[in-house]
């Protein structure tokens, strides 16, 4: 799949461009977010045109990985990935994943959650 591609080397890019940022956690966050956002609009569009999609696991990989708040827009913003009810309970696994995840490295780091 040359689309799963190109997506996968947008974040990779956008990873790259985040290390040479000031804060480059928190802009990687924000950029993967960014990214996250738009592909959800590609993917509309792609639905709406008759296009090639971009594929659910990825869609899924970048909510995984810390894009989960621009997938939530990007479903909300596009009307986009709703009401597919596998799709809906795999997303809410990864952003549950992504969370404990999280969790768990502060707890790691800090020794105590907030």
């Amino acid at each position: 799949m040359r689309l799963n591609a190109v997506c996968y080397g947008l974040l990779a890019l956008t990873l790259a461009v985040s290390a040479f940022l000031p804060h480059p956690w928190w802009a990687g966050l924000l950029l993967l977010n960014g990214l996250t956002l738009a592909l959800y609009g590609a993917d509309k569009l792609a639905a709406i045109k008759a296009w090639q999609r971009v594929p659910e696991i990825t869609l899924l990989t970048f909510g995984l990985i810390g894009g989960w708040p621009g997938a939530l827009c990007g479903q909300r913003l596009f009307r986009h990935k709703t009401q597919k009810q596998p799709f809906k309970t795999w997303f809410i696994v990864s952003v549950l994943l992504n969370v404990a995840a999280c969790g768990a490295v502060w707890y790691a780091v800090y020794g105590r959650f907030l």
